[in-house]
């Protein structure tokens, strides 16, 4: 059985990612922002969205809903210069699938791609799914939460971007009437997503009044999968994003759809959530992979790329936990130049 332990180590991102490159970005914004469009343009996209019928996506869309708690940290996930190296620690290496962001987070990436290619080294978003995330307009925190309005990507934007797909979210609390607003909202949209032939990714979530505490028993799981799995006007363009809990075999059999599975807050070092995808993937044929995000940006003081690739080990090569928690400790630090080779 592998022991997990980071002893001494802990990742230093200003290796990877440095202070000039993050100004860098910003020159970009200022002087030549049409890089933006010509970059994403430019960009070549897999033929199909999945190369062997599965996903691993990091997802970095958290600060657009006011969500920047990590830890004991209010406002860990604020640092901009932080969440984006972490960002780019784990989306410039092939392996992992993809990307599922903001608009803001999306375009600092085709900015930073731009940088590289322009030096000399070659595109490390070629082939990578990108997801825009479209509703962030339920703040975390204010009265209005559960109104989530469409205030990031639109499908104009989606596809001028040349993104490879979208992510929508509803939380059901059934004693507020602006769930069902935003339910009309998600279901308007996939609509309109499949028009284009744009896959969508649903995250429907069961909440508390109280809260808004995401409840994941049997009952609810399954009665809030049924609702999602008949939003808009076809459900084959539909994927859904489910936090993994007990009786999660029961669960993925509430739906045919392909499931992704959440990873939650942070822990502190990523071994739960590696152990919680491992029994996830074995719950049913169309659990199909995992949609991580706090908990592989942030994993105590573990290398994000490290933990990311393990998980991605997992969905794609049925990695168990000790596996995956050895590959760890074999991995960190590899490729710290991968940015700096090209940017000063």
């Amino acid at each position: 059985m592998a022991c997990y332990s980071v002893g001494n180590y802990e990742f230093d991102l200003e290796k990877f990612f440095t202070k000039n490159m993050f100004d860098a970005i910003t020159d970009i914004r200022v002087d030549s922002p049409d890089v933006i469009v010509k970059e994403a343009r430019a960009r070549r996209k897999r033929k199909k969205i999945t190369k062997d019928g599965k996903l691993t996506i990091l997802a970095a869309d958290h600060p657009g809903r006011m969500v920047n708690k990590n830890g004991n940290d209010p406002i860990a996930m604020a640092d901009r210069l932080q969440y984006l190296g972490r960002v780019l620690r784990v989306v410039t290496h092939q392996d992992f699938d993809g990307i599922m962001a903001t608009t803001d987070i999306i375009e600092d990436l085709l900015i930073v791609n731009y940088l590289v290619k322009k030096n000399g080294g070659r595109s490390f978003l070629d082939e990578k799914v990108m997801l825009g995330s479209m509703n962030r307009g339920g703040l975390a925190g204010t009265k209005f939460e559960m109104d989530d309005t469409f205030t990031c990507f639109s499908s104009e934007s989606l596809r001028l971007l040349n993104m490879d797909g979208a992510k929508t979210m509803f939380r059901l609390d059934v004693t507020n009437p602006d769930s069902a607003k935003t339910m009309l909202s998600c279901a308007n949209m996939i609509s309109e997503l499949n028009k284009y032939e744009m896959p969508s990714f649903m995250e429907p979530l069961f909440v508390s009044c109280e809260g808004y505490k995401v409840q994941k028993t049997l009952t609810e799981m399954v009665k809030i999968i049924g609702v999602a799995s008949a939003m808009g006007d076809s459900s084959r363009n539909l994927w859904l994003k489910i936090p993994y809990g007990e009786n999660f075999e029961r669960i993925a059999r509430a739906t045919t759809l392909p499931l992704l599975m959440l990873g939650g807050e942070s822990a502190g070092d990523p071994t739960g959530t590696i152990a919680d995808f491992e029994a996830g993937m074995k719950a049913g044929k169309n659990v199909r992979g995992a949609l991580v995000g706090r908990n592989i940006l942030f994993p105590g003081k573990e290398d994000p790329l490290a933990a990311a690739l393990a998980v991605n080990q997992v969905v794609h090569n049925g990695f168990s936990k000790d596996q995956a928690i050895d590959y760890i400790m074999k991995n960190r630090d590899q490729n710290m130049d991968v940015l700096s080779k090209f940017i000063k």
